[in-house]
């Protein structure tokens, strides 16, 4: 009787720190995310995987938490969205398409080429932020001749495929997107991608990646409630603190997106 209650407890102590080990990694990795402009799978992915999650279920519980952040996100920033919804429902038109896609053909490419690719993308990103000291500081308006409105669909089609594929730093590139076609400021062009990345890029991406496995319940619960609540604290700390230091966080966690994904990509090709 002793050794069941001995053995009950010890799974109930895993269990308990398993569940606030994967809440503070949601949290944490969301309120970074929120700040940013992207990179929520830079933590919480490898820790689902970590957790003993296979690749495609962690990534399908990802995206569903990562709606909860745009959801977050998007409630303390939505004025900051504006007059720019003839914008979102491009995004969604055009991007939706290829997350759809994307889901479909993650299982015949080979991830270590999309992670070498995206990573290189994501560092290149940081490195022009940085040399850029004005990018995404100030907010304009920009009407779209015909060429670069259709080149704006075309890399926000290839950048849903992604999406769908794989999930760290495609919010990042639609963020840049967004402040180099329509010169955004990083508040402005962010709010925008978790409106539009955030929930409903996301929720398609985990909808149909579902079908190939689903999170238990309870992790998916832990990583809800951490994606919604980091999400809000994060826009609402970015508001406090302005834009240069969205910037700088912006900066940093494409850095971090990079290398992140460069090694899964160099592991994958040993």
């Amino acid at each position: 009787m002793l050794y069941l209650f001995t053995i009950l407890l010890g799974n109930f102590d895993h269990f308990l720190f398993n569940s606030i080990y994967i809440f503070l990694i949601s949290f944490f990795s969301n309120t970074f995310s929120a700040i940013s402009g992207g990179g929520a799978g830079l933590l919480q992915l490898p820790a689902l995987i970590l957790s003993g999650v296979p690749y495609y279920q962690a990534l399908a519980g990802h995206k569903l938490a990562t709606v909860a952040l745009g959801v977050g996100s998007s409630l303390r920033n939505y004025k900051s969205l504006g007059n720019d919804i003839g914008v979102a429902w491009q995004i969604l038109i055009f991007g939706l398409p290829g997350v759809i896609i994307g889901t479909y053909i993650v299982e015949f490419l080979s991830e270590k080429y999309l992670y070498l690719i995206l990573g290189i993308i994501s560092i290149l990103l940081a490195f022009y932020s940085f040399l850029k000291s004005d990018l995404g500081l100030s907010s304009g308006n920009i009407k779209l001749n015909f060429v670069h409105k259709i080149r704006f669909l075309i890399f926000i089609f290839l950048i849903g495929i992604l999406n769908g594929s794989i999930s760290s730093g495609t919010g990042l590139l639609v963020t840049i997107l967004l402040i180099k076609t329509f010169e955004m400021d990083f508040l402005r062009a962010i709010s925008m991608t978790f409106f539009t990345v955030g929930i409903f890029w996301n929720f398609v991406g985990a909808v149909f990646l579902s079908r190939i496995g689903s999170l238990p319940l309870n992790i998916l619960i832990l990583l809800i409630i951490g994606s919604f609540t980091g999400g809000y604290f994060g826009a609402h700390l970015s508001k406090l603190n302005g834009k240069i230091v969205i910037k700088k966080s912006f900066t940093t966690v494409c850095v971090l997106v990079g290398i992140s994904l460069l090694i899964k990509s160099i592991k994958s090709f040993l």
